[in-house]
């Protein structure tokens, strides 16, 4: 095969350096199946390991990109034939795997998702793991129980792209949906994409009492640290809150009283782990009832594969709104 441009990122003395190289196969990681690229995206979580902002890979030289969709090359697990058009999202991609920001990329036949009808590459990536994601949240509160009389659902960090996901997604289920946002001036945005309601993080007295007064009937929350705990303790009894981001810190401040006194249930959403079966039923929910009646204004920008080093830094201040998809191949 011929060799392959692709953004790779080098550790070397504690220093990150990450740039275009010119790759040939045998310089990937292993995996069964190869495939031609078309797209990928931009996550925080690519902006963090590309600009050595965040303890991502786990080892290097690796190529960035969490996310890839395209059409296999060639595979030695009969699952998959030549031609297939098929999306990875997650799987440990730019984390001990080469990701998707390359030509060609070599991958488990385990992470390899075949594209569902309803998607094209395009639109799998301008969902990517952010719509991933969000799919997995709002689907796993419809298992627990969560039904739209219980209240209002909070969404914080909403103009990033797994809440703008989560907002659109929500309110198509028939949720009145509250945007958390430190972004007042996003405002038009957040109600087009169906967000009943603007809630300021800059006017919120989060408290510091076991139980606030209930507030929602359930979160998805980007936030984590103080936010987080003051949802455990300001959500309607057997409400549930979808635990997803840590932007706002790590640690979680709580006590028993939320989960014994009201039953609020903590759902931790991680989109690298969950099995097969449940990736592909999310992934078929993303493509169908799921599916964001927005996602053109979401996933607004299209970039090509040359401009990708300078759309990071964006990412890391958080003054991106959306989503941002990588034109590697096209379709």
């Amino acid at each position: 095969m011929e060799s392959f441009k692709a953004f790779r990122i080098h550790i070397e003395d504690k220093q990150t350096r990450a740039g275009f190289e010119q790759l040939s196969l045998d310089d990937l990681t292993d995996g069964e199946v190869v495939i031609r690229a078309a797209y990928s995206d931009i996550n925080y979580k690519d902006a963090l390991a590309a600009t050595g902002k965040g303890k991502i890979l786990r080892r290097a030289p690796l190529n960035g990109g969490v996310d890839v969709s395209g059409h296999v090359v060639s595979s030695s697990d009969t699952r998959f034939i030549e031609g297939d058009a098929v999306l990875v999202c997650g799987c440990n991609l730019s984390e001990d795997l080469d990701g998707g920001y390359s030509e060609i990329v070599r991958v488990p036949a385990s992470a390899v998702v075949p594209l569902p009808d309803g998607l094209t590459l395009h639109e799998a990536m301008a969902l990517g793991t952010a719509g991933l994601t969000a799919g997995m949240a709002v689907h796993r509160m419809l298992e627990n129980h969560q039904q739209p009389d219980m209240g209002p659902i909070l969404v914080t960090g909403a103009t990033g792209g797994v809440g703008s996901l989560a907002i659109d997604i929500l309110a198509a289920q028939g949720f009145e949906v509250v945007a958390f946002t430190g972004k007042s001036e996003q405002a038009d945005y957040l109600y087009k994409l169906g967000a009943a309601q603007i809630c300021s993080r800059h006017d919120v007295e989060m408290g510091t009492r076991p139980l606030e007064k209930s507030l929602w009937g359930g979160a998805v929350d980007n936030v984590g640290g103080e936010t987080l705990g003051w949802l455990t303790r300001t959500v309607h009894p057997l409400g549930n809150i979808a635990s997803i981001g840590l932007a706002g810190g790590f640690k979680l401040e709580t006590t028993v009283m939320p989960f014994i006194l009201r039953g609020v249930s903590l759902l931790g959403i991680n989109s690298v782990l969950p099995p097969m079966q449940l990736r592909q039923q999310v992934w078929a929910r993303l493509a169908s009832d799921f599916k964001p009646r927005h996602l053109d204004q979401i996933a607004n920008r299209t970039i090509a594969f040359d401009e990708l080093p300078q759309a990071f830094d964006g990412y890391v201040e958080g003054t991106v709104t959306g989503r941002t998809v990588v034109r590697i191949g096209g379709e």
